[in-house]
């Protein structure tokens, strides 16, 4: 096994690769050979980086129109075993259901803002005041029917935006544990503004967090594959939106989402988001 102190640019590209091909650390520790703990320390190190990066790099955005969404996740153990034994918090702090809060720009389909924790009101309020800060001009904003992003989106933006809520609606709760209910129909209900109906959508958002739930592996439902520590959950999510964003061309756009956004001017290669890890470490000798 290879560790962090002998983890040249090659490998480390081939962790990165693996892990946001949507491959566990362990499948990584046997396709890689680099050894788990620096697999750990590596997804925190430039995890941190990158989510530094993003931060600098998407403002002042010509979004035109928002989707909000969130996306159900866990660490250590769910939420209903955290109940029934307490003690699990004892042992970890952070286990507990986790809710990631997405926000997408649904025509450039660049993930612009995310957000990690509680399903509640503090923390929708939170990502759409990032959401606000990051955008140059007005914008429609599209959630699902969560009440809490009403009062959310009204205090970030001030009134000043166009804010529409869809609201699907299901028949039965599916045929079995693991069927999903079918939707039919929704409908759309503008509460802040005039949105547009025809805009008035969660179709990307939705699909981009289907491509997060098959790409990283803590996602998967039904495995073994889940976060231990919120920290290391949030980090891969953090490298696998630069991949998403900066390397992986999408299909319908032909160029990535920060391409079309205007804020590459070109595919990232996988070795370009690395080196994000030695200017970060560059940055702070420098601050010392």
């Amino acid at each position: 096994m290879v560790n962090m102190n002998r983890l040249d640019t090659a490998r480390r590209v081939a962790v990165v690769k693996a892990l946001c091909d949507g491959n566990s650390i362990r499948a990584t520790v046997r396709l890689t050979g680099v050894a788990k703990n620096t697999i750990q320390k590596l997804i925190l190190e430039l995890g941190g980086a990158v989510a530094d990066y993003q931060d600098q790099a998407f403002m002042n955005l010509k979004s035109q129109r928002v989707q909000v969404d969130e996306i159900w996740s866990f660490c250590h153990a769910k939420r209903r075993q955290v109940e029934h034994d307490p003690s699990i918090l004892q042992r970890n702090p952070d286990a507990g259901d986790l809710w990631t809060f997405t926000a997408i720009d649904a025509d450039s389909k660049l993930m612009i803002s995310w957000l990690i924790g509680s399903r509640t009101a503090a923390n929708a309020h939170a990502i759409m005041s990032d959401v606000n800060k990051r955008m140059s001009d007005r914008i429609q904003v599209t959630t699902d029917q969560l009440t809490i992003y009403m009062r959310a989106v009204d205090r970030a933006f001030a009134g000043d935006v166009d804010f529409g809520m869809l609201h699907k609606i299901y028949q039965g709760d599916g045929e079995g544990r693991y069927s999903p209910a079918v939707c039919i129909g929704c409908t759309k209900k503008a509460i802040i503004g005039d949105p547009d109906p025809e805009h008035i959508s969660t179709s990307y958002v939705e699909r981009a967090n289907m491509t997060m739930r098959m790409s990283i592996r803590r996602f998967t439902r039904l495995t073994n594959a889940f976060s231990r520590k919120a920290q290391n959950h949030a980090a891969m999510v953090s490298l696998f939106f630069m991949f998403y964003n900066f390397c992986r061309v999408h299909q319908t756009l032909r160029v990535t989402p920060a391409m079309e956004a205007g804020i590459s001017d070109h595919v990232w290669s996988v070795e370009e988001v690395v080196a994000l890890l030695n200017q970060a470490s560059a940055l702070r000798e420098s601050e010392c």
